[in-house]
């Protein structure tokens, strides 16, 4: 352990923001009597995670050049027999990356949110509630056990149902926050089987005590099936994952999500929330290489969600609804990657897909308040020239977005669809045609959403619903009609964002994908999964990469993506409308997102209602209350009944009973020695 990084600066990373929140969330609302206004809850909030930051960069900085770790528990909370229920830091290069990730997002959001928010009246309670995320985003991802990664998985989900309700006056916003919370309770049952396994089998919680006896549990079978025991574990994490990355089908809680602030959008349905599954597979590496079976699985659900998720964001015509699509459709390309071995090709991906992608959710924030909190991308049209730095930032994004070469989604999507190329497991063959199909989806989705926003004839004055507001009907722009760009507290974390959308693949590849990076955080089997081997030995530099995507499948792809949309809604604007009608029920179809939400309320959600009934009434009032509770009672009364008749008070009746009870005995007592020995003077006759 290198003396460079100290448990005491390590814990100010979560602890800033934790106080930030509590000092926001507490004295600047009615709970603790608003003692401090709006300006000084967002400076003391902004602070917390400014400080997070710089010392998750000065850590990132150390850990990368000097080769610094940390791994040591600082509390011990409880020892239940031989147990250890520890917190704790484990500090290498997958949490330094993730640290960094979330605190520069998060400090975005945080400064984006003074412009977005400023006329809503839950400010201060916003500002603690998106700090109090961070500081569980940030436990998640530094803890080195078991049991505070559970913590920062279920604190981030909490977090995520305040926000997503924050309107709670709003019915669909409070909707769409219980659908949120129910179906992660879904993969968080998986989650909790597959930690209590590993708890059992292997007698602890820390990280590297249960990898360090992984292959031991490699050798045991699941009780009772032919099943093995470290497939089960693989694949209940992987269900938790599931739920928590909005992998098909649990991916149901995401897109509704959106009824939340836009900042909340980018900060954990896009950036970091939805990524902790991708971040726990990668940490649980040395556990999933031992089970095809699970990485199967796993590449498979990821396919599915890839291709078919992006196919919705096609007919979406919610600007915000479009980008949370792209999110469940890049999800599914991370976990792909996770299903080839190639965990560090999805974390890269992570990390570059969170720059791009809160830049897409804060660009069209932008454009929300621009257009007077418009969100019908039908009705927008012609931006750029009212918006013009929201404009050049949406399209930066957007290119990075679709794996423009020297972007940074170029580097980390071609690697993706390069490793499950060379993937060897089941399923690979699918997954490979799933994610190639998904590039071209992706572009026509991405760019269809800018050309009608940014292009064309400005529609913005003919929406017919000019108050459909993400803002819960608080529009603060009423006096003027004409679109406008946004303050600078806007614009600037778009600036910002836009950046490491260009630049940030092109960096850090080699040092990710093919150097020591990643090194000691990710273990892959290069005999049995061979993926990133032959990665390296195609990879002569980033510069020759891009150069190279310019003649490949996935270049050429996109760019029919980008070439259909621009004739399709710029060029033909009848077109969409003629192929509507010529395919009705496969728009129908997927118009219904291929009725799973039909399918979890109508089959799902009655079936437990019925089955809950029939609990109630049967079990509880019948069995319960009426043959135990009900019962005994009825059946004391009655055999009190029957005794209270013998008890009658006079004492005759009392001698008379004495008698006949004496009587019986000695009658009983005197004629079964005879009783007794009959069968044997039945014997002695008979001879």
């Amino acid at each position: 352990m290198s003396q460079t990084l100290s448990a005491a600066t390590l814990l100010a990373v979560p602890l800033a923001p934790l106080a930030g929140s509590l000092l926001a969330g507490i004295f600047g609302t009615a709970f603790g009597g608003n003692w401090i206004g709006r300006r000084l809850s967002h400076t003391l909030t902004i602070l917390g995670v400014l400080v997070a930051f710089v010392i998750s960069a000065m850590t990132l900085k150390s850990v990368a050049l000097d080769g610094a770790r940390f791994n040591e528990t600082l509390y011990t909370w409880m020892v239940v027999g031989g147990l250890k229920m520890e917190i704790g830091f484990l500090v290498d290069g997958l949490t330094a990356m993730m640290m960094c990730v979330v605190t520069f997002v998060s400090l975005m959001v945080h400064i984006y949110t003074i412009g977005y928010m400023e006329e809503d009246e839950g400010y201060n309670r916003f500002f603690a509630y998106i700090s109090l995320f961070t500081f569980s985003m940030l436990m998640l991802v530094m803890s080195n056990n078991m049991l505070q990664l559970f913590f920062g998985w279920e604190a981030v989900g909490l977090v995520s149902y305040l926000l997503i309700g924050f309107w709670f006056n709003k019915p669909t916003a409070i909707f769409a926050n219980m659908k949120a919370f129910l179906v992660n309770r879904v993969g968080d049952f998986g989650f909790i089987l597959g930690i209590g396994l590993l708890a059992a089998y292997a007698g602890t919680l820390n990280y590297t005590e249960v990898f360090a006896k992984s292959g031991d549990i490699a050798k045991l079978g699941f009780p009772g099936t032919d099943w093995m025991l470290i497939t089960v574990i693989c694949i209940c994490l992987f269900i938790g994952a599931m739920g928590k990355s909005a992998q098909f089908p649990l991916h149901v809680w995401l897109p509704d999500s959106m009824e939340g602030p836009t900042p909340i959008s980018a900060l954990i349905h896009a950036a970091t929330m939805v990524t902790a599954g991708i971040f726990m597979v990668a940490r649980m590496s040395p556990l999933f290489e031992l089970s095809d079976t699970a990485l199967s699985f796993v590449m498979v659900i990821g396919a599915i969600t890839a291709l078919f998720m992006g196919f919705l964001g096609i007919i979406q015509n919610d600007i915000k609804r479009v980008v949370a699509y792209s999110t469940l459709s890049q999800l599914g390309y991370m976990t792909v990657a996770l299903g080839a071995s190639a965990y560090s090709v999805a974390v890269f991906h992570l990390m570059t897909h969170a720059f791009f992608k809160a830049l897409l959710f804060l660009a069209a924030g932008s454009v929300i308040m621009g257009v007077h909190h418009n969100q019908d991308i039908r009705w927008m049209g012609g931006l750029r020239k009212y918006m013009p730095i929201t404009w050049i930032t949406a399209m930066l994004g957007s290119l990075a977005l679709i794996g423009t070469p020297l972007f940074a989604g170029f580097y980390s999507k071609d690697s993706i669809i390069e490793a499950v190329h060379f993937s060897n497991l089941p399923g690979a063959g699918f997954a490979h045609f799933a994610v190639l199909a998904g590039v071209f989806v992706t572009a026509f989705y991405s760019f269809r959403m800018y050309f009608l926003v940014f292009h064309g004839k400005e529609r913005f004055d003919q929406n017919p619903d000019a108050h459909h507001d993400d803002h819960h009907g608080h529009d603060a722009h009423h006096g003027s009609h004409a679109p406008h760009e946004s303050p600078w507290v806007v614009t600037a974390p778009l600036v910002l964002l836009a950046i490491p959308s260009v630049v940030i693949g092109f960096m850090s590849i080699d040092a990710m994908l093919f150097g020591d990076f990643l090194k000691d955080a990710i273990i892959v089997n290069a005999d049995k999964h061979p993926a990133m081997a032959e990665l390296a030995k195609m990879f002569h530099g980033p510069a020759q990469m891009a150069l190279h995507g310019l003649s490949t499948a996935p270049f050429w792809l996109a760019l029919a993506g980008v070439g259909s949309a621009y004739y399709m809604y710029m060029l033909n604007p009848a077109l969409p409308a003629a192929i509507k009608r010529r395919v009705e029920p496969l728009y129908t179809l997927l118009e219904n997102k291929y009725y799973m939400d039909w399918f979890n309320e109508n089959v799902l959600a009655r079936g437990a209602r019925g089955l809950g009934i029939g609990l109630w009434k049967g079990g509880d009032e019948k069995l319960i209350d009426g043959a135990l509770v009900n019962g005994s009672w009825k059946l004391v009364g009655w055999v009190s009944g029957v005794v209270r008749k013998v008890q009658t008070g006079y004492i005759y009746h009392y001698a008379l009973a004495m008698i006949m009870g004496i009587f019986i005995l000695i009658t009983y007592f005197s004629t079964w020695p005879l009783i007794s020995t009959w069968p044997v003077i039945k014997d002695l006759l008979s001879k």
